[in-house]
């Protein structure tokens, strides 16, 4: 079958091995069935008993492995990042909240309050262009914390960083080093949390770019000086307006800050200097301080220390950092999608390891909806056929546009992506801009209905 063909279930999973063609054909299935209802439940989807009872079966089929089923999706983003100059590995951290779950075995303390929430974490690298097109997932960690008292602070720190869970920065940017294209120039890019030190003397070995946020005032080789002292002496190199997302209850505003940058050499922790004083060294790289001034009354002033180890040596450098830092806050926007938009809280597999293969398949459905939400935006003259099946956009056409008869030559992204929108209640008036996530995934659940209608009075199209 040519790739064209076939619907993208088919094509993002075509190299899927779990030792068994069953299995292979049902975990393709099955992407196609929860992708064309993500808010659906398992048997709403599945949409009859017999087909439920064998999603069921696999979820609960200990030779099914989350990494196996998410092995084809690291290839195909792997493809979809070639030609690209620039690609960024975005890491974060999510809950998934199963409190209400009280049946589910196997899950851990989450939140604030270890006696009232239980759940999962969920650690993903998501891979985005420089322009923000999510190209897929290069890793995705989840796990459940044990039950055991909380540590003193001074027994957390004297814990070596394998028996933390900050490990989990280190493994990823291994795993995305390790899927990457070597002709691409992949910077990862995280929050205040994956501010340890052998994040970033891991980064050195590997020759793995980065843009980080500091979380804490590290030593520098310099003697007594320290990383904000240092870049508050060194000159402004300009300034730049900022976009500041809503928070709390702060509205969304443009912050005007300064910029100020400068190379620095860190110093090693004493934690570590007095565990192997041989091996620890000193890293190199460059810090841009972004601070806002004058910052408006009642809201929190905007303040940033980004670590890189890309070089900065203008402000024109030091500004693409800070916007490739900006673009953190899509893997936000990814775990919105996968609660909200998948309701992978609301699952009710029983036990940790059946989510554990369900959140697998969501994660690449969580995925492919972001990704129609912005690719007209990166792409939005060519050919709907990149996105959607024959009969998806035959039957989105003639839905829209209220006919029967086709068009000579099928739409653009650009005009599926907003029909898709109409569908989930875009209105499409002049100062709407493009559809958003929310009815995106409200639209591309109402497409699957029309679809299935569709295909029984033209049996012959494709279905995607």
């Amino acid at each position: 079958m040519k790739e064209e063909s076939r619907s993208w279930h088919e094509q993002e999973f075509a190299t899927i091995e779990l030792g068994d063609q069953r299995l292979n054909a049902r975990a393709i299935k099955l992407l196609g069935q929860l992708s064309a209802q993500p808010q659906a439940f398992i048997n709403q989807a599945c949409e009859d008993w017999a087909a439920s009872k064998a999603a069921y079966r696999f979820f609960d089929n200990e030779q099914v492995q989350a990494q196996q089923m998410l092995s084809p999706h690291y290839q195909r983003t792997g493809e979809r990042m070639q030609g690209q100059q620039v690609v960024l590995a975005i890491q974060d951290t999510t809950e998934l909240s199963y409190r209400t779950h009280g049946q589910t075995a196997g899950l851990g303390p989450i939140g604030n309050n270890h006696e009232r929430q239980r759940g999962l974490l969920l650690h993903t690298t998501l891979a985005t262009t420089t322009d923000g097109l999510p190209l897929g997932l290069l890793s995705q960690q989840i796990w459940a914390r044990a039950d055991e008292p909380r540590q003193q602070e001074y027994e957390h720190k004297a814990m070596l960083l394998t028996d933390k869970e900050s490990e989990k920065w280190l493994g990823a940017l291994r795993q995305t080093v390790a899927r990457a294209p070597a002709t691409v120039q992949v910077v990862t890019v995280c929050d205040r949390e994956s501010d340890v030190y052998e994040f970033l003397l891991l980064a050195e070995q590997q020759s793995a770019a980065y843009v980080i946020r500091a979380g804490q005032d590290r030593r520098l080789m310099v003697a007594g000086q320290k990383l904000w002292q240092q870049l508050q002496q060194e000159a402004i190199a300009g300034h730049l307006s900022v976009e500041v997302a809503e928070k709390k209850k702060e509205p969304a505003r443009t912050a005007s800050v300064s910029v100020r940058h400068a190379e620095v050499e860190v110093r090693p922790p004493q934690r570590l200097q007095s565990l192997r004083p041989a091996v620890w060294k000193s890293v190199r790289l460059w810090a841009v301080y972004v601070r806002e001034e004058q910052p408006p009354a009642a809201v929190t002033p905007l303040e940033w220390m980004l670590l890189t180890n890309v070089a900065v040596v203008d402000l024109a450098a030091a500004v693409q950092r800070i916007e490739w830092y900006v673009l953190r806050w899509l893997i936000e926007l990814y775990f919105k999608i996968l609660k909200s938009g998948c309701r992978v809280e609301q699952c009710l597999l029983a036990r940790r390891e059946r989510l554990q293969r369900y959140l697998a398949l969501m994660g690449v459905i969580a995925w492919r909806l972001f990704w129609l939400t912005y690719v007209n935006r990166q792409n939005g003259q060519g050919s709907c056929e990149s996105v959607l099946a024959e009969a998806e956009w035959q039957a989105l056409y003639c839905t829209v546009k209220k006919t029967t008869v086709l068009p000579a030559q099928p739409p653009t992204v650009s005009e599926v992506i907003r029909w898709i929108g109409q569908l989930g209640g875009f209105l499409g008036r002049k100062h709407d801009g493009e559809p958003g996530i929310t009815v995106i995934w409200r639209g591309w659940q109402r497409l699957h209905d029309i679809v299935s209608t569709w295909r029984l009075l033209n049996p012959s199209q494709t279905y995607g």
